[in-house]
């Protein structure tokens, strides 16, 4: 079920009367109630894949209690590979099973030997990656003594299934999301009107901005032998946006939607095209990914301790593994490893948290050096964006070597006007709001109430009227 779908805009209202109005007074059917509707959710899309997240939840409900009790260390340990093994070992299955195969077949082939295997027709289940990766949370933080293992199963199945974040986050921590489900929710309206103005804005950004962006990146990536370096350069820009609004949107989709609830989801992008490096960038960008590695990976291999080699090969470790999460093709790793080489040097020099506050905090416009630098992590992401959407590397380099060409300064074939409002839009507004959670959250502190209303149904008008072809949200796929 999309987000942007009329099943989910009658999906909705159904869950939310029925949760206010008919369970309000029992916490139990309440959490009952949103595993259902989150089962539901989910097996709109495949009800086969079903048995997988229960299949999960029931795994890692029996480990946390395991180990909570255990206290050989030995037996902890094994509980704790266990979790992991099977969580990972599904998620390897049906995301690199193939990818592994063809590499597997290929290497041999370089030795002049053949081997015969076919590939399996796997189908993704949408959201692996970010429910096992929520699930193995729980167990690693009990494993840690970070966190009390719950005896309710119906809230710990409630947290796995979450439907507002199931399927493409943010990635929460058990030790932030869980216990939320322990606590008798009471509704808030003011929580929620602000939730429904992050809805609205979240499906701005994909409806409006992302959906139509798509459109011409699509065009331009898939026939890039024959356009201009100019219109390669254009297209490249379009599909950063793209999957900045597409990703964004949802996650505030997802975050608003919780508030309806009466919970609170976690930040999961911080306006991160204002970054002025790309350490700021990394910390704004996708937070509750880059967060789970760095408090899940990075740290327990060493992080930034020991010498200037092991901190190389730790960030090299760090944003591979984060190219591969997102999908079974070396286009994704080289996406991370040049990621790591663009933070090599801030890294080195010890400057990579040298930005940690937000641009042109006391001012409205940001100084000449700090545009120079916006501008400057810009490009280098507009850059790696080019392999992460190529379907190949040799797709990646083909777009690439089409940018180099005198052409590059001509006119772009491909000049859509409207796309470059609507983005134009978009980067005031956010410009506007980068002091608040999401761009319009405090819209109406600061606006008459006629102009705000205004404002809103111009955004409304947009959703139904100005948006591109319904396109799923991209990360659907990882």
């Amino acid at each position: 079920m999309l987000f942007n779908s009329i099943d989910f805009a009658l999906f909705l209202p159904v869950v939310f009367i029925l949760y206010w109005f008919v369970t309000p007074k029992y916490l139990n059917l309440q959490n009952l109630l949103l595993v259902g509707a989150s089962y539901f959710f989910y097996a709109l899309w495949d009800w086969r894949f079903l048995s997988l997240i229960v299949f999960s939840t029931v795994l890692d409900f029996i480990v946390g209690i395991l180990l909570d009790k255990e206290s050989n260390e030995g037996k902890r340990k094994l509980y704790l590979f266990i979790s992991i093994a099977v969580n990972l070992g599904f998620l390897g299955f049906f995301k690199y099973y193939n990818f592994f195969l063809e590499n597997f077949i290929e290497v041999f082939s370089l030795f002049g030997m053949s081997l015969r295997a076919s590939s399996l027709h796997i189908i993704l289940p949408v959201g692996i990656s970010f429910y096992t990766f929520q699930t193995m949370s729980y167990t690693i933080d009990i494993y840690r003594k970070n966190l009390k293992p719950t005896n309710d199963f119906i809230a710990f199945a409630a947290f796995v299934s979450f439907f507002p974040q199931l399927v493409a986050g943010p990635i929460e921590r058990a030790t932030q999301l869980l216990p939320q489900f322990y606590v008798r929710r009471k509704f808030d309206n003011e929580n929620a009107v602000s939730g429904l103005r992050q809805i609205l804005w979240g499906l701005f950004k994909k409806v409006v901005i992302a959906d139509n962006c798509a459109f011409y990146a699509n065009e331009i990536f898939n026939n890039y032998s024959d356009y201009s370096g100019s219109t390669l350069v254009l297209g490249a820009v379009f599909f950063t946006f793209q999957i900045y609004c597409d990703f964004s949107g949802y996650s505030d989709i997802a975050i608003g939607t919780s508030r309806l609830f009466g919970f609170n989801l976690m930040k999961n992008f911080s306006y991160p095209y204002f970054s002025r490096d790309i350490g700021e960038f990394w910390r704004r960008w996708h937070i509750s990914l880059s967060t789970w590695f760095r408090d899940y990976l990075y740290i327990p291999i060493g992080g930034s301790r020991g010498g200037v080699w092991s901190k190389i090969r730790n960030i090299f470790i760090i944003f591979i593994v984060s190219g591969f999460w997102h999908g079974a093709n070396w286009t994704f790793v080289i996406w991370g490893a040049l990621n790591a080489i663009y933070f090599l040097p801030l890294m080195l020099r010890e400057n990579n948290r040298r930005n940690i506050g937000i641009v042109a905090s006391e001012t409205s416009l940001p100084s000449f050096k700090e545009l120079m630098q916006i501008l400057f992590t810009f490009s280098l992401s507009v850059l790696a964006w080019i392999f992460f959407r190529s379907d190949s590397l040799v797709d990646s380099f083909g777009y690439l070597n089409g940018i180099m060409n005198i052409n590059l300064f001509s006119l772009p074939n491909v000049l859509p006007t409207r796309v470059i409002a609507f983005i134009g839009v978009l980067v005031v507004i956010e410009w506007w709001g980068r002091r608040e959670e999401f761009a319009i959250d405090k819209l109406h502190l600061r606006m008459k109430p006629y102009a705000r209303y205004i404002f809103y149904y111009s955004l409304l008008f947009s959703i139904l009227w100005l948006g591109g072809e319904e396109q799923e949200f991209i990360y659907f796929q990882f």
